[in-house]
């Protein structure tokens, strides 16, 4: 009698801080924690953990022995909108002169904090082409940021996340992987693949998206959300089927954090990251 194959590890579900943004940080480990999930996507802004403060190296230090103690992994994030700028979100860019410097300062920060946390990568986005810059311009601004940040990275062992957003310069699967041949396909410069991104503004079909993205994943975000419109939802209350999308995820062997994102949920947090877990767990194929 032949041997049915063992079923797939199940999924590691985590939730993004940006959701928690009205509780201290430790308040929101413990949460996430009590509700059973496996990861944090950490979002470097000042509520949470400032990667400008006077004593950064010291509180990365207790963060790290806090996620040990309850065993979360987790992502360093960097998509804070008005970190560097209080006025325009996501700027400056790896593309803005003047201020590129800025944005590299604020990765190389954020390696360095992955590199204490243990986390395998650090999360970044491309932010809005810069008015009047032709387009192959802002691929090569783009690209010799991404570059300087990955030397950096290499040297503390840590990898790149680059994630396609919303009416960003680099808002699709095949954009990233246009960035990443501009990069000579370094094995370190993976992809975010946000599954409420790619059904909000991808022309190919989602699973198809996942499995685009399959060979280069380091990390999944994950909502609910409706098409043209980019706005992050809870599970149910969009347009995504989600049990094939796991699936898929699992088929493709991914063993890296599925991190909800929903950043309006700060409100009612406890009560979204429960509720949202549970759909997963519900939704996630055997």
């Amino acid at each position: 009698m032949t041997a049915r194959p063992a079923p797939a590890p199940r999924l590691r579900y985590g939730f993004g801080t940006n959701g928690f943004a009205h509780h201290r940080l430790d308040d929101v480990l413990t949460v996430l924690a009590d509700l059973g999930y496996d990861s944090v996507g950490l979002t470097l802004e000042p509520g949470h953990l400032d990667p400008y403060a006077a004593d950064l190296p010291r509180e990365t230090a207790r963060l790290a022995g806090k996620l040990d103690r309850l065993g979360l992994a987790v992502m360093v994030e960097t998509g804070a909108p008005y970190l560097l700028d209080p006025w325009h979100k996501h700027l400056p860019t790896l593309m803005s002169e003047p201020g590129a410097e800025r944005r590299v300062d604020l990765l190389a920060r954020a390696v360095r904090v992955a590199a204490d946390l243990g986390a395998p990568a650090v999360h970044l986005c491309s932010g809005p082409a810069p008015e009047g810059v032709p387009e192959e311009e802002a691929w090569k601004r783009l690209a010799a940021g991404c570059a300087e940040v990955l030397d950096l990275a290499g040297e503390h062992g840590v990898a790149l996340a680059f994630e396609p957003e919303p009416y960003m310069f680099v808002d699709t699967v095949d954009r990233f992987l246009e960035l990443r041949h501009r990069l000579g396909d370094p094995e370190s410069f993976g992809i975010t693949l946000d599954i409420g991104h790619a059904h909000c503004v991808e022309s190919r079909p989602l699973l198809d998206c996942v499995r685009l993205a399959a060979p280069h994943l380091l990390n999944v975000q994950i909502e609910d959300m409706r098409r043209g419109v980019h706005r992050h939802l809870e599970f149910g209350t969009g347009e995504i089927d989600f049990p094939p999308v796991l699936a898929a995820l699992k088929t493709a062997g991914y063993r890296g954090p599925v991190s909800v994102e929903i950043q309006g949920a700060s409100l009612d947090a406890p009560e979204v990251a429960r509720r949202s877990l549970e759909f997963l767990r519900g939704a996630e194929p055997s």
